[in-house]
């Protein structure tokens, strides 16, 4: 009776993280950063999210960037209904950031910190898929 109460335990708390992922999941647009942007994917990996870079654009249109396939958005936890902690990876500078995501519909907040989180830099991605 005790497994099958630890195990009953467990299941709801997978399940609880679950849908607490679901707010990311699916395919973003980030802005346009260095003169170009991209089609991030994002799904679950583990109890966390994680964010791939799917599809590239420039001025003149798609194209194949050496990034893409690249983890942008590294092992996002959440931490409330729609709030994630972990990291972002910036491709301009090839540096890794502590990151906190929120999402409200269709429209997710992505921000990259140092300083234990004192200094902030922000991208407002929007909802393709």
């Amino acid at each position: 009776m005790k497994q099958l109460i630890l195990a009953a335990a467990a299941a709801f708390a997978m399940a609880g993280a679950v849908s607490a992922q679901d707010a990311a999941i699916g395919t973003w647009q980030t802005e346009v950063d260095d003169g170009a942007f991209a089609y991030i994917t994002i799904a679950p990996c583990g109890a966390a999210v994680c964010g791939i870079i799917a599809r590239t654009f420039n001025a003149d249109g798609e194209y194949q960037s050496e990034n893409l396939g690249r983890q942008l958005v590294i092992d996002m936890v959440p931490t409330g209904a729609a709030s994630y902690q972990g990291q972002v990876w910036r491709p301009s500078n090839d540096r890794i950031y502590l990151g906190k995501m929120d999402v409200d519909g269709d429209a997710l907040r992505l921000r990259g910190c140092v300083a234990g989180g004192l200094l902030c830099s922000s991208q407002n991605w929007v909802r393709v898929e």
